[in-house]
């Protein structure tokens, strides 16, 4: 069968070209990239802050200048790439993010790291969408279950590696570079893809190219704006009136963004994020389970790094590799995902919020029962049950997400999904993270930890009531 789908000879000339194995492993590379360097900085952060004098939130912008850059433009990384042709859209971002990620490796200063890092944000919102898009466009059937497979467990383990690799490279501090090594690290690996992007992606496009919708575009940047900038800021700056008033703002922001694409839709013109697009079943139920599983992972991640190293005195790499059990777990479990769903459909997804619930819990015992000699082998039953029960959520979800956008809109589905994906890990850090913190001077760094590991076990059961109501199959 793979031998019949590979050939040029049984293949109309109008069938879209196959990405093959090559092409599919340059662009999980690329899917790789901008979520380890939303996560790698976690653990350099204190060393930047030493070493460019920066304030801590100088130190926030870093962080969430990215993040915000990231999610808002997103949607139209993908329509671009609908319009232009995800390959080049692809091979135009990939460069800009090696670019990017040089300049913040030698940033003089503070502000020019954040200015790089928003930078880096944008070209990743250019390369990212055209991943998921390509495979979309260019896989049928258990080809495209198996490459949805392979993304969704390059997305799970690179949120986790990132950490890891984060607190390994400033430990090493190769050739005297320090923090600066986890963005120097990109080039290489971007330079190595490029060649293999030009070698084996092939492009694809819209048939019907849509136009960029101006309105749609300025007003899904100030909805995520709006919401996004003070949460993620707030805390840090102590939340001044600007914060509460961006709050206050969002609302009729979002309102007026949705009344403008629904105008744009019914009107016969082409909107930034077609309405119509959240007919489909699978898109609309599968996003609402992104929402709360991403706002978890990501507000995790942070608060478990701040536990072990500020309150455990774990260095960064003891740190880091605290969470190995969960990413080794995950990555081998999402690969038999596949096979799991063919056999028992979309259960799977709520019987994987079991498991990772069962997990979190085992975390916060071991806190509770362990502090402060909390480390690898205290938190490792937890973390790769923790993480089994991840792989059977997040790489089907993906998976269902798209399963019925058209291919000609295989941009917007996949921008649309990755920006309520990358919003939600923002969202996670500034949510958890801020509750953490908070309860920290009045619980203690221990009873700070175990409560909010409580708050994300009632996310976990949401994320599996929500898993009850997907669609029983996946098209």
């Amino acid at each position: 069968m793979t031998e019949t789908i590979a050939s040029p000879t049984v293949r109309s000339p109008s069938a879209p070209p196959a990405l093959g194995g090559p092409g599919l492993f340059t662009v999980l590379l690329a899917a790789a990239l901008p979520l380890i360097d939303f996560f790698i900085v976690n653990v350099a952060l204190p060393s930047m802050g030493a070493d460019l004098s920066a304030s801590e939130s100088v130190l926030e912008l870093v962080v969430s200048g990215y993040g915000l850059a990231y999610a808002v433009l997103l949607v139209l990384g993908g329509r671009l790439g609908d319009l232009f042709g995800r390959r080049r859209l692809f091979l135009g971002g990939m460069a800009a993010f090696g670019l990017t990620s040089l300049a913040c490796g030698l940033a003089p200063d503070a502000w020019t790291l954040v200015a790089a890092r928003i930078a880096q944000g944008a070209a990743s919102a250019a390369m990212l969408p055209q991943v998921l898009a390509t495979i979309q466009a260019t896989t049928s059937g258990r080809r495209r279950a198996k490459a949805m497979g392979l993304y969704g467990a390059t997305a799970g383990l690179s949120m986790v590696a990132g950490q890891i690799l984060g607190g390994i490279l400033v430990a090493a501090d190769i050739a005297g570079t320090g923090w600066r090594s986890v963005f120097l690290v990109n080039v290489p690996v971007v330079v190595v893809g490029l060649v293999l992007a030009a070698r084996t992606v092939p492009e694809t496009r819209s048939q019907r190219p849509e136009p960029v919708d101006g309105p749609g575009t300025v007003l899904l940047a100030l909805s995520l704006l709006t919401l996004l900038a003070p949460l993620t800021e707030g805390r840090s700056a102590g939340w001044p009136l600007w914060t509460w008033l961006s709050l206050a703002a969002f609302p009729f922001v979002a309102a007026a963004f949705y009344a403008v694409e629904r105008r744009a839709d019914r009107q016969g013109r082409t909107p930034l994020v077609p309405p119509s697009l959240f007919a489909l079943v699978s898109l609309r139920r599968g996003l609402m389970l992104i929402l709360p599983f991403s706002l978890g992972f990501s507000g995790f991640m942070f608060v478990i790094a701040v536990a072990l190293q500020r309150g455990a005195g774990l260095g960064p790499v003891p740190a880091g590799l605290a969470l190995a059990p969960m990413a080794v777990v995950f990555f081998c479990v999402s690969l038999a995902g596949p096979r799991l769903v063919t056999r028992y459909g979309t259960r799977v997804v709520p019987a994987g919020a079991v498991i990772q619930g069962l997990g979190v819990g085992l975390m916060a015992l071991a806190a509770w029962c362990s502090w402060p000699d909390l480390g690898f082998v205290e938190l490792l039953p937890g973390a790769a049950i923790a993480g089994a029960g991840q792989a059977l959520q997040l790489p089907v979800v993906f998976r269902i997400v798209l399963s019925e956008v058209p291919t000609a809109r295989a941009g917007v589905g996949s921008g649309v999904m990755i920006t309520t994906q990358q919003s939600a890990l923002a969202l996670g850090v500034a949510t958890l993270g801020t509750l953490f913190l908070s309860l920290v001077p009045g619980l203690g760094m221990r009873d700070a930890l175990v409560t909010t590991l409580l708050v994300q076990l009632a996310g976990v059961a949401l994320t599996g009531l929500l898993g009850l109501r997907l669609p029983r199959t996946i098209g």
